[in-house]
């Protein structure tokens, strides 16, 4: 257990921190999960995995967010990440910020996903200064799309995701978005 842990903020349960060289097998084996990556193309193999986190490390130092590494308070165990990612593929309401969550199947059903969700919007807009942050899933991913309904996010659009195009099972997703109000 690493209880040397600097967080750059938490939930109640939930610590939220940049990428440890640690973290890389423990979450490859997170994306090898079947049941983790059953909306998604296919699963990722280490090195994707090692790719994502250095790719997410340097977003964190560019931008100040990430899809951050996630450990339960309780005994500072990594169970995935939650958190921030600048998208940019071909779309009407692209470039932008999406919200996203990848959890140990284990830590399922334990409302880590939505109270980590919030929390993030929370940060991205009390001290990213975000306005708009959105959220993608394909249609067949009620679980995410639960999530983005449960942390108060409205769905605007159904569309054919271009990176998915192919993809007949996954192609047609939704986006879900929350904007700050500027009073």
């Amino acid at each position: 257990m690493r209880f040397d842990l600097q967080y750059l903020f938490k939930s109640e349960r939930l610590g939220f921190r940049n990428w440890l060289e640690s973290d890389i097998e423990l979450m490859s084996a997170i994306n090898a999960d079947e049941k983790v990556m059953e909306f998604f193309p296919r699963i990722t193999t280490k090195a994707q995995t090692v790719e994502f986190i250095e790719k997410m490390e340097q977003q964190f130092k560019e931008k100040g967010y990430c899809y951050f590494a996630v450990d339960k308070l309780e005994n500072n165990r990594f169970i995935g990440f939650i958190g921030l990612s600048k998208k940019s593929f071909e779309a009407e309401f692209t470039p932008c910020v999406d919200i996203g969550w990848r959890l140990s199947s284990e830590e399922w059903n334990k409302g880590y996903a939505s109270e980590g969700a919030k929390r993030c919007l929370e940060y991205a807009h009390e001290v990213l200064k975000l306005e708009k942050i959105v959220s993608i899933a394909p249609k067949i991913n009620v679980k995410s799309e639960w999530v983005m309904k449960k942390i108060g996010m409205e769905k605007v659009l159904e569309f054919e995701h271009p990176l998915l195009i192919n993809d007949e099972r996954l192609r047609d997703c939704v986006l879900y978005q929350t904007m700050i109000n500027k009073n």
